[in-house]
């Protein structure tokens, strides 16, 4: 069993940056492709960006936030960062990380999910 805590949320003004974290545990992180989705009320969840370590690490973004977020890890802290820059409105949200053997945009490929921490950017 695998794991995911979220932290780093909070609220934020248009323009600024924060730095997401997601903690695994249950499973060495060198054996875990991670990726991070989002959702806004009444919205569905959408994919934001992930990492996947087969066959080299390779990271890939939703074209909403590339530009402006960089996925990265340190296995020896099994942390996933999410660096989020140029934030606006429209990216307030739950933000969520999941794990799983294969990551895509799908989040039907993760198998483990963390509970969550919300993004709130004011204009």
């Amino acid at each position: 069993q695998v794991q995911l805590v979220e932290s780093g949320g909070g609220l934020v003004q248009a323009g600024g940056s924060l730095r997401l974290s997601c903690v695994a545990s249950g499973r060495p992180l060198g054996m875990l492709d991670i990726g991070w989705f989002r959702q806004a009320p009444g919205n569905e969840r959408e994919f934001v960006a992930a990492i996947r370590r087969n066959p080299a690490v390779i990271t890939f973004y939703a074209d909403s936030v590339r530009g402006r977020s960089s996925i990265s890890r340190d296995i020896s802290k099994s942390t996933v960062f999410l660096q989020m820059n140029n934030l606006k409105p429209e990216d307030t949200a739950v933000y969520y990380c999941a794990a799983g053997s294969y990551a895509t945009m799908s989040d039907r490929n993760y198998d483990y999910w963390g509970q969550g921490t919300q993004v709130t950017v004011s204009s």
